[in-house]
């Protein structure tokens, strides 16, 4: 971190502050993506245009947290159980993504005139997308759950991955001299381990115990407070070995990501990351020259046009190879064709650390942020194409042709189409996930089908049944069934069959959950509970409870509920009365 002449004045604050409660509303209700407003805002208030925020360092210091909490964030959303249940696509495609991108890249850099060591690190920033912007732009169009929205989210959590090694090679490149330098690789990833390890052992020993006690306080300042201790602390340990903050920071997420507190400190960690990350963007947008876009608007042009053009196809390609139908690969190629947040990080780094020229870091840098700023386009331009190519294959309203619902792939299988059923096809609608369902009551099926819906007549319990609706290839399976007896019996032979399919469940009560759970349910949910609680929830707010108050109840009491039966054998049931 910067020190000295680069300290953070408060009129730097105001002006920061200023954009924050002003400029960055406005933009977003003109619909314009908070990161693209950031970066508009530091390019006009910079030391290239209006001057109001005459030096880059003076916020530089400050908006490196920005960097830190993000990687927080996004190690705890790195969970091993999230990483396994994506593993073919993560692990696969993501890393084809980074690789095949990163070799083209880096080779046109070289062509270029660039170093061998600056041309690797351009490939390898430049192969990068940019999760805030893409996540943002999916949530905000409802297509994060979609097929095309999981494919690119995958994408992006192997970016992010990705991210610590590029840093680890800024650094090697910096240090090293020529034939050292896997000599400095060697060293620099012994230390790195021997940090890792230290964090981890440290973290397993000491952050679960230290939140339980914080939490007996009972204390939403202490609580806070402790998730601050926890980042910056274990980004301070990070440093003390000579690595990242950022690294120090991802570690500390990871190490939570397993724990009962992860969302209570997601939330808490948020407001801090937004303004963090947002103050970062504007120390970047500070950084545009717009004498270097006057000077070189073609070759600018030509180059922006060319990075989004490489990498989608590369993405297209590739989703093709893995399997993606054409509409979602091209749509997903399209939302990864930008630019990324941590291509400033690594090439500002670069060039600070002299394996970058300062000119190339310059031009690069407009680059990506010209890339970014056009991302909201491409991703309404990719939701057109790929319907259009979906219209062209032939298929239905809801992803599905009714004629072959055995072809689909990553998709959700729903057991039983009655009331509970029809209303998980509806939000699986919303966010276009693909599904099918499948009924013993003929009406139903008739009249799902007589409104479009992939729905067919089938025992559910049987896995022939559901193997010709492409089980073996599903995401997962609802169980909505209304008897317990039939529920249970369909837990057990999708179980059975199907040992690592995702399985979700319908519940009566809690003993029936809890058996549900002991048949081999991912997750089962009770309808006593969640009815209840609903009304419960809507008794407090009337009563003038405050809103995000109940909200918090609600989810503690959920998680404690629902931790009973998933910890033990099953309960008995209540007497109705004390229901």
């Amino acid at each position: 971190m910067s020190h000295g002449s680069d300290s953070l004045h408060l009129s730097d604050v105001l002006v920061f502050l200023a954009a924050v409660a002003i400029v960055v509303p406005l933009l977003r209700r003109l619909k314009t993506n908070p990161v693209i407003g950031y970066l508009a805002v530091g390019a006009a208030l910079g030391p290239f245009a209006l001057k109001v925020l005459p030096d880059i360092g003076t916020v530089h210091t400050l908006a490196e947290f920005g960097v830190v909490f993000l990687l927080f964030t996004i190690g705890l959303e790195l969970s091993a159980a999230r990483l396994l249940a994506m593993r073919r696509l993560v692990f696969g495609l993501g890393a084809a993504q980074v690789l095949v991108t990163a070799a083209a890249i880096g080779g046109i850099a070289w062509a270029w005139g660039n170093s061998a060591e600056a041309s690797l690190i351009l490939g390898a920033c430049l192969a990068l997308s940019s999760t805030a912007v893409v996540v943002e732009l999916l949530l905000a169009r409802g297509e994060f759950a979609s097929r095309a929205g999981r494919a690119t989210f995958a994408v992006l959590l192997f970016q992010d991955l990705a991210v610590i090694p590029i840093l680890f090679l800024v650094t090697v490149f910096a240090q090293a001299d020529g034939g050292a330098v896997m000599t400095g690789l060697g060293l620099a990833l012994a230390k790195a381990a021997l940090a890792v390890a230290a964090i981890v052992v440290a973290g397993r020993l000491i952050v679960r115990p230290l939140f339980r006690f914080v939490g007996t306080a009972h204390s939403a300042e202490f609580f806070v407070a402790t998730a601050l201790l926890v980042v910056l602390g274990t980004g301070w340990i990070a440093s003390l070995f000579g690595l990242s903050m950022a690294l120090g920071a991802f570690l500390a997420g990871l190490l939570l990501a397993e724990t009962e507190f992860r969302h209570q400190v997601d939330t808490d960690i948020q407001p801090f990351k937004g303004l963090l990350l947002g103050l970062f963007f504007i120390s970047v947008g500070m950084a545009i020259d717009f004498a270097e876009i006057a000077a070189n608007p073609f070759w600018i042009a030509a180059a922006v046009i060319g990075l989004i053009a490489l990498k989608a196809a590369i993405a297209v390609a590739l989703g093709l190879l893995f399997g993606l139908p054409r509409e979602v690969a091209v749509q997903t190629g399209l939302l990864l064709g930008e630019g990324g947040e941590f291509a400033f990080v690594a090439i500002q780094a670069a060039m600070l650390q002299g394996v970058i020229e300062g000119p190339v870091s310059q031009f690069m840098l407009i680059v990506t942020t010209f890339s970014l700023v056009l991302t909201p386009g491409l991703a309404a331009l990719a939701a057109r194409l790929a319907a259009w190519l979906a219209r062209r294959a032939g298929e239905g309203a809801h992803g599905v042709s009714q004629a072959d619902a055995a072809e689909l792939a990553d998709h959700v299988v729903i057991a039983g189409f009655g009331r509970v059923g029809r209303t998980v096809a509806r939000l699986l609608d919303l966010q276009q996930v693909a599904y099918v369902a499948v009924d013993l009551d003929s009406a139903r099926v008739a009249s799902g089908r007589a409104d479009g819906r992939p729905v067919f007549f089938g025992d559910a319990s049987r896995p022939e049944v559901l193997r010709r609706l492409g089980a073996e290839r599903a995401s997962a399976v609802v169980v909505t069934l209304n008897a317990p007896s039939a529920v249970a019996r369909t837990v057990t032979q999708i179980r059975v069959a199907w040992p690592h399919l995702r399985l979700f469940a319908r519940a009566h009560d809690t003993a029936a959950a809890a058996a549900l759970t002991a048949l081999g349910a991912n997750l089962v949910v009770p309808e006593t509970v969640e009815s209840s609680l609903q009304l419960g929830r809507s008794v407090l707010i009337d009563l003038g409870t405050p809103s995000s108050a109940v909200e918090e109840l609600v989810a503690r009491f959920r998680e404690v509920e629902f931790a009973d039966y998933r910890a033990g054998p099953p309960r008995a049931a209540k007497p109705e009365s004390e229901s």
